[in-house]
C-alpha cells in the first residue's frame, strides 16, 4: 500500500482524509496530544484495519473521539458529575469512559468486548475531521503497538508507513502525551491512565477525591497494557550512575554518576519543566528506538503533576515485553 501524506493545514487534505475514512481506510490524524490511528467507528471492517495494522491485541479497548458533548451523549451514559469535567475539559485530553447506550453507533470491536466506551471530544484537525465525517472516530495511537507513541507524521511513517492509507501532517504535537482516561465513580474520580490532565486538576475541577488504578485490576480502557511504548532497547529506570555504552534520559540537568560512559545523554528538560519533558518525551523515545541503542538509562524524574503520567509511561516502557 502506498501511504500518502498531506498537509493538515489544507482544507482539500481534510476533505480527501473524511473521503477515504467515509470508504472504509485509515488516516493517520494529529491531536493536542499524539498522532491518531482513525477509522469509522461505525464499520467493523475500518476497525478491524486498526488492529491489523497496528498488530494490536483485539482486546485492547479503543477510543471513540466525537465533536460535540452531545455526541458522547449519544456514545454513552454521561452522569452530572462526567458532564462538569466534560465541560471543564473538552474539547482537550481527556478521556471519560463510561456505561456504553445499546443504540450507540460504533463497532463492537472499539469497546473491546466491555459494556463501557471510552469518549473524547480532541482539539484541532482531528474534531475538524471528526465533524467532517459525521461519525465517531475510533482512534488509538498511530504506532505499532506496544512501541512508542508517534509525535509527528515522520514517526507514523517510520512505524506505519504502506500499512496506512493517509498521514495528515500537523507539525509536532502541543502535548506530546496521550490524555488522561477516567471513570466516575459514586463519590470519586477513578484515573485510569494518568495524562495530559493531572490528577489535581481532576480533583479541583471535580470537587471529588481521585482513585488511582488498582495493581493487577482487568483492562478497562487503552494505555493500560504492562508492556507499551516500549523501544528497540531496553529500558532501565531510577538510574543514578550509567553503564557504558547507554543511552541516557535525564531530566533538569541532572547528571548521574559514570555519565562519561554514555553514548548518548539527551535532557528531557534542562530548566527541569515537567511540561516540557512530557512535550519531548515520545520524540526522545522515537529519537532512541532504533537498532544500535540497546540499552537506555532514565534518571529519576519528579511524581508530581504531570511527573505521574511521564514516570506511568517509563514503567510502561520498561516493563517485560508481552
Amino acid at each position: 500500500m502506498n501511504t500518502r501524506t498531506l498537509p493538515a493545514s489544507d482544507p482539500q487534505s481534510l476533505a480527501e482524509a473524511a473521503a477515504c475514512l467515509a470508504a472504509g481506510g485509515l488516516v493517520a490524524v494529529p491531536t493536542e496530544t499524539v498522532y491518531g490511528l482513525a477509522a469509522d467507528a461505525a464499520n467493523g471492517e475500518a476497525v478491524a484495519r486498526i488492529f491489523e495494522a497496528k498488530g494490536r491485541p483485539r482486546f485492547n479497548p479503543l477510543i471513540s473521539h466525537v465533536a460535540a458533548t452531545e455526541d458522547a451523549q449519544a456514545l454513552v451514559t454521561l452522569d452530572a458529575a462526567a458532564l462538569a469535567l466534560a465541560e471543564r475539559f473538552w474539547p482537550g485530553p481527556l478521556t471519560i469512559v463510561a456505561p456504553a447506550r445499546p443504540d450507540a453507533r460504533v463497532h463492537p470491536l472499539v469497546s473491546g468486548g466491555l459494556p463501557t466506551l471510552a469518549v473524547r471530544m480532541p482539539q484541532g484537525v482531528a474534531r475538524d475531521l471528526v465533524a467532517r465525517l459525521g461519525r465517531p472516530l475510533a482512534a488509538p495511537s498511530a504506532n505499532r503497538s506496544g512501541r512508542v507513541s508517534p509525535t509527528t507524521a515522520e514517526h507514523v511513517s517510520r512505524s506505519l508507513g504502506g500499512r496506512i492509507d493517509l498521514i495528515l501532517d500537523g507539525g509536532p504535537t502541543a502535548f506530546g502525551l496521550e490524555s488522561t482516561v477516567i471513570a466516575l465513580e459514586p463519590a470519586a474520580v477513578r484515573l485510569l491512565r494518568p495524562g495530559a490532565i493531572s490528577a489535581d486538576d481532576l480533583a479541583q475541577a471535580s470537587g471529588l477525591p481521585v482513585l488511582r488504578p488498582e495493581p493487577g485490576a482487568a483492562l478497562q480502557s487503552p494505555g493500560q497494557m504492562r508492556s507499551h511504548y516500549a523501544p528497540q532497547g531496553r529500558v532501565r529506570l531510577e538510574a543514578g550512575h550509567v553503564e557504558p555504552g547507554e543511552l541516557l534520559i535525564t531530566f533538569g540537568r541532572y547528571r548521574p554518576e559514570g555519565v562519561e560512559d554514555a553514548a548518548e545523554i539527551v535532557d528531557l528538560s534542562p530548566a527541569g519543566d515537567l511540561r516540557e519533558a512530557a512535550a519531548n518525551l515520545f520524540a526522545v523515545l522515537n529519537e532512541a528506538d532504533r537498532g544500535d541503542i540497546e540499552r537506555i538509562a532514565v534518571a529519576p524524574i519528579p511524581r508530581q503533576g504531570l511527573g505521574e503520567a511521564i514516570n506511568d509511561r517509563l514503567r510502561r516502557a520498561a516493563a517485560p515485553r508481552d
